[in-house]
């Protein structure tokens, strides 16, 4: 077979496997979720992808005899490969695992305000490899999914979960975030509302103190309601 002839395999491939990977991400999104959920989601969305990526690429590559035959001594000799990848890829796959287990047993979460030695801050992102807090100052703090698994957290959001009710509301990126946010504000005596993510659409997350928890869960059935309503007569919502 010629070498252009495969050259177009690996491009017809490599496009099924990007749409392939848009549809799934796409099927698997969700809308309203609450922060331990879409912590969870974000992580398995990005793993999910990331894998369908991968396979299809090198299933892509394979049909190029050079490489396939590249790769057949490299698994003939895939006792040092392992070794030599396992040493020189320890410290990302280590991130890479940890990432999962914060997405699973919630350490923190998107939004949470949290202190990571001495240095506080709202968690933005929690990739597969590192999760971003911002701080008061507008400055992101990186910081290795490792070593949050590891070393002590403080998370002031945890601390009264059963006091609070929270809501997360998807909004287009089009519209006026900070009118939003102020309008959400209103809604209830000690609310607080924010943007906590920007991926795809912006997240707003409501947050009203309740007395308890009982309170907290009727609270948030009412929040859906009455912010849905709010956003939809203000013309966020078409």
């Amino acid at each position: 077979m010629p070498l252009w002839q495969r050259l177009v395999i690996v491009g017809v491939v490599m496009f099924a496997t990007t749409v392939v990977a848009r549809l799934i991400d796409r099927r698997i999104a969700r809308r309203d979720l609450p922060p331990e959920a879409i912590t969870r989601y974000r992580v398995v969305r990005r793993s999910v992808t990331t894998t369908i990526m991968f396979v299809g690429l090198l299933s892509a590559l394979l049909v190029i005899p050079q490489v396939r035959a590249v790769a057949g001594g490299l698994l003939a000799s895939s006792a040092v490969l392992g070794i030599v990848v396992g040493f020189a890829s320890q410290r990302t796959l280590g991130n890479f695992v940890a990432g999962l287990l914060i997405a699973f047993t919630q350490p923190l979460r998107l939004g949470d305000d949290v202190v990571v030695e001495d240095t506080e801050g709202i968690v933005e992102e929690i990739g597969l490899i590192y999760t971003f807090v911002r701080t008061a100052n507008g400055d992101r703090l990186v910081i290795p999914n490792e070593k949050l698994a590891s070393d002590t957290i403080r998370n002031s959001t945890i601390r009264s979960r059963e006091k609070v009710a929270e809501i997360s509301l998807q909004v287009p990126l089009g519209r006026d975030l900070s009118a939003v946010v102020d309008r959400l504000r209103t809604l209830a005596d000690g609310a607080e509302a924010f943007v906590s993510d920007l991926s795809g659409s912006a997240t707003v997350v409501l947050r009203v103190p309740a007395s308890d928890e009982a309170a907290a869960e009727r609270v948030q059935r009412e929040l859906r309601l009455r912010a849905y309503e709010t956003l939809r007569a203000e013309g966020v919502y078409a």
